[in-house]
């Protein structure tokens, strides 16, 4: 487990706060970063992630753009070319779909299909899955379809500690980074140091250690994954909570060593079930964990629906305590 976690009077702060912190840091400490997005500006984010940044870098690096998604994607792609390392926001990841030419046919090839010539140090990063009653147009986790292509890395931090850390490597990281930001965390508090810290992208945590069945989860549902592991103890089932922290690049080591120790997993996911996250996750886990299994793996994730308005039809959509408790008895063979 992470050894921050031991630090005495550690300040405990937003999630926002976080991603505004990495923001300034990384912006004091190189001057080729700069933020662009709609209203990042002069109304300081759409969630206040960049507050206080205009006035104290100026409109040249902290740049408002109309509402142009492809536009504002392509002329970040253009100055990373050239350089910079620019970090796009987009206000909802669900806007992003316009720009996904810029995304996936450009930042993600270029290196490629330049013959190396071209880094691409960008990060795009913004609010992403459902929040509460925004509907199917305004309720999608993407980070399966980034994760299917080549060139991109896909980070979605489930603590301020974790965005914050990971925020900082994505901006440091000369390859392009779509940096998934859970919708309704942004108020979310938690431990994180005041010094200089990374978290390396690429390398998955846990959460919260066991010896009966992992859960496999990252993002927003790793609370939900804790409070699993919490409901469970009190009828002594010890859930090992692995919080994946990276989508792409995948930690497969640590994700197959914790099933090994456990021989049961669960893996607890907010998109959708037909090719998502979970079923790259059951691919790593029965390749080389087939033998170490006591249960086949279940999946937990979301309705194979547009996410509903209906307050009680959205509920019933959404992976819960419940659902998840149901996935490890049912692992477990408990649920008889």
């Amino acid at each position: 487990m992470s050894s921050w976690r031991l630090r005495p009077n550690m300040p405990v702060i937003t999630y926002r706060d976080a991603l505004n912190q990495a923001l300034r840091e990384e912006m004091q400490r190189d001057d080729r970063v700069f933020l662009m997005g709609e209203e990042v500006a002069v109304y300081q984010g759409a969630y206040k992630v960049s507050k206080g940044l205009l006035q104290e870098f100026g409109e040249m690096r902290v740049v408002d753009t109309p509402i142009t998604e492809l536009g504002f994607a392509g002329v970040g792609v253009g100055a990373a070319m050239v350089g910079l390392r620019p970090v796009i926001e987009f206000m909802t990841w669900n806007f992003a779909l316009l720009a996904l030419d810029q995304v996936v046919n450009a930042a993600a090839k270029m290196l490629y299909m330049s013959g190396g010539q071209y880094h691409i140090p960008i990060v795009f990063r913004g609010p992403n899955g459902a929040a509460l009653q925004l509907a199917a147009q305004h309720s999608q986790a993407w980070d399966s379809w980034l994760a299917h292509i080549p060139g991109l890395k896909v980070v979605s931090p489930g603590t301020p500690y974790d965005a914050k850390g990971l925020l900082k490597s994505a901006i440091r990281d000369d390859n392009p980074v779509m940096f998934l930001e859970g919708e309704m965390m942004y108020n979310w508090k938690g431990e994180v140091p005041a010094e200089e810290y990374v978290v390396p992208i690429g390398k998955a945590d846990i959460k919260r250690e066991g010896d009966h069945c992992t859960v496999v989860t990252y993002g927003k549902l790793v609370t939900l994954g804790l409070q699993v592991a919490d409901a469970l103890a009190k009828e002594n089932i010890n859930v090992e909570v692995v919080d994946l922290r990276t989508i792409r690049p995948l930690d497969v080591e640590t994700v197959q060593a914790s099933v090994r120790k456990t021989n049961r997993c669960v893996v607890l996911e907010e998109g959708w079930e037909f090719c998502g996250v979970g079923a790259q996750v059951v691919d790593y886990v029965q390749r080389d964990c087939f033998d170490d299994l006591d249960a086949p793996v279940v999946r937990v994730h979301q309705a194979d629906v547009p996410m509903p308005y209906a307050k009680n039809l959205e509920k019933a959509a959404k992976p819960d305590l419940a659902k998840t408790i149901a996935a490890v008895k049912k692992v477990m063979y408990l649920d008889g």
